[in-house]
């Protein structure tokens, strides 16, 4: 959608929605595309069948190792503090259910159904390696469950970040054994037990090491963070044209976004977005009427204005270094005790969310400072000493009109709460487990509040749009360039022009709204040639 080959980031989203094709688990890595199929879209899950016998050759090692005297973490013991204590085989399918009951002890609101969906998806590819020691019927009742649209009900805290997202995931568990409280594919809550009937599936009864292997993973993080990717790709996209509409309609220049003066500092993401700028703002007979020197005497524009590209591109940056990572997590198999390919058991500490939770913890920051020039931006416009003769808050009857005044007042407001969210969660820590999890990660946390940011920034760049396109109109006779006034034209769908005071609520709220669906990026580098 880009003007300009996008950066990796970039690449991982489509600001348009999955097709309906299948997504295969256990051939090989998922995408982060394939997870946002699935977990947004409700895409179809096929099962690899090498995949199950995989999962099948590691569950024959661990049924042996379970008739064995001796004792083995996670298969004939008890787990965390616990792990020393010999479970006697014929209370291990207790032991299984009693975890799960146990740790499905999350609290607070839902969390969304794409949140759900993308762990669940994420879980089912790590039993999907072998790497577990599960059953294959764990592994087809989680795809099943998906592709009947069976989201368990997952609540907001609960989770450390390490030994997995513990809490969410037996909420998951949970559903699968028929119990607990579910969402059904109409939405409705219903009896997890219903649920799965009304699907055709029996609910699981869970062996040794099963529990485990279904509860100890990164995946509501790692899930979270691949779809703030998909948001945020699609986010910085449209920051740009906003940034452009604002330069253009404040009379700044566009000069100083040309290649060879970016090329003397040779940052990526800064790359891409002054680009984009350059592309947006071509042909514009607003910026052509300024470009004379005799009738423009002013030396350079403000920082918000002239440096989105270096502040932009940042946020680009960070989200491809945040994708590098998430790769990498796509290719692992979390779990503790893990089955090796040569077949040792071996406990780890792969579960423990650090690499994920840091890069979550950076995407907040950069959210945070994307929406702040935003909002410098959309205040520069309103201001009648700053704005190039626009007039004060773009108000129709100044003194009886208070124009987009206070819709500057509540991207003011987001971004000073888009700052406290930058605040990182995963420099925190909190001993639990009798001081065996002494060190934990806070990823979920960190996820949590990112998705926050998102939806904040979604509000903020809205805002901006709204406020540049009615400031466009109010510069005629000047025309904006084709790419902007393709947005304004798409601005006034759902907004009106210039003109007395009016609700404005309702239009930030649809303005908002695409924004999030990408309409407006869509819109703009539709109008710019390949």
């Amino acid at each position: 959608m880009t003007a300009v080959t996008p950066s990796p980031a970039s690449a991982a989203a489509s600001h348009t929605p999955a097709d309906s094709a299948p997504v295969t688990v256990g051939a090989a890595p998922l995408s982060p595309a394939d997870l946002v199929a699935v977990a947004r879209h409700g895409a179809h899950v096929v099962v690899a069948p090498e995949a199950l016998a995989r999962v099948a050759a590691a569950r024959a090692l661990v049924e042996g190792l379970a008739d064995d005297p001796e004792p083995h973490y996670g298969i004939s013991t008890g787990f965390g503090a616990l792990a020393t204590t010999f479970i006697a085989p014929e209370r291990r399918v207790q032991l299984q259910a009693s975890l799960i009951r146990s740790h499905a002890a999350g609290t607070g609101p839902e969390v969304e159904r794409e949140v759900v969906r993308a762990l669940m998806l994420l879980r089912l590819q790590t039993l999907t390696t072998g790497h577990t020691g599960v059953r294959p019927v764990l592994v087809e009742t989680y795809a099943a469950m998906l592709n009947a649209g069976i989201t368990p009900i997952v609540r907001e805290y609960g989770s450390l970040g390490c030994s997995g997202d513990l809490a969410p995931l037996s909420h998951v568990a949970l559903a699968a054994m028929g119990e607990g409280r579910v969402r059904n594919a109409d939405g409705d809550e219903v009896d997890a037990a219903d649920a799965l009937a009304a699907a055709g599936l029996a609910p699981l009864v869970l062996r040794e090491k099963e529990g485990l292997a279904l509860i100890n993973g990164t995946d509501g993080m790692l899930g979270m963070l691949l779809l703030a990717l998909h948001d945020i790709s699609l986010l910085l996209d449209t920051a740009d044209v906003a940034a452009a509409m604002s330069v253009e309609s404040q009379l700044g220049t566009d000069a100083v976004f040309a290649a060879d003066l970016q090329a003397l500092r040779p940052q990526v993401g800064q790359a891409v977005s002054a680009a984009n700028l350059r592309a947006v703002l071509a042909g514009s007979p607003i910026v052509a009427s300024h470009r004379d020197p005799a009738v423009c005497t002013r030396v350079q524009d403000a920082y918000s204005l002239r440096c989105s590209p270096q502040v932009h591109g940042a946020a680009r940056d960070t989200a491809d270094h945040a994708l590098m990572i998430a790769s990498r997590e796509l290719a692992a198999a979390v779990d503790n005790p893990v089955i090796t390919d040569d077949g040792r058991v071996e406990s780890n500490g792969n579960f423990h969310g650090a690499p994920v939770a840091y890069v979550l913890d950076f995407l907040a920051i950069a959210v945070a400072d994307v929406a702040s020039i935003s909002e410098r931006r959309t205040d520069r416009a309103l201001d009648p000493a700053r704005s190039n003769g626009l007039p004060p808050f773009l108000a129709h009857e100044v003194g009886v009109d208070s124009g987009f005044m206070i819709a500057q007042y509540a991207a003011a407001g987001i971004v000073s709460e888009l700052k406290r969210l930058a605040v990182p969660a995963s420099v925190d820590s909190i001993p639990s487990s009798a001081m065996q999890e002494d060190h934990v990660s806070m990823g979920w946390a960190a996820a949590r509040k990112l998705r926050r940011a998102i939806d904040g920034l979604s509000r903020v760049i809205a805002i901006e749009v709204l406020t540049a396109a009615r400031a466009l109109d109010l510069r005629a006779p000047l025309h904006p360039g084709p790419a902007t006034g393709a947005v304004r034209d798409l601005v006034r769908t759902v907004a009106g022009g210039p003109g007395p005071d009016r609700y404005l609520s309702p239009e930030i709220e649809a303005m908002t709204a695409l924004v999030a669906a990408g309409a407006v990026a869509d819109a703009a580098f539709a109008h710019i040639p390949n």
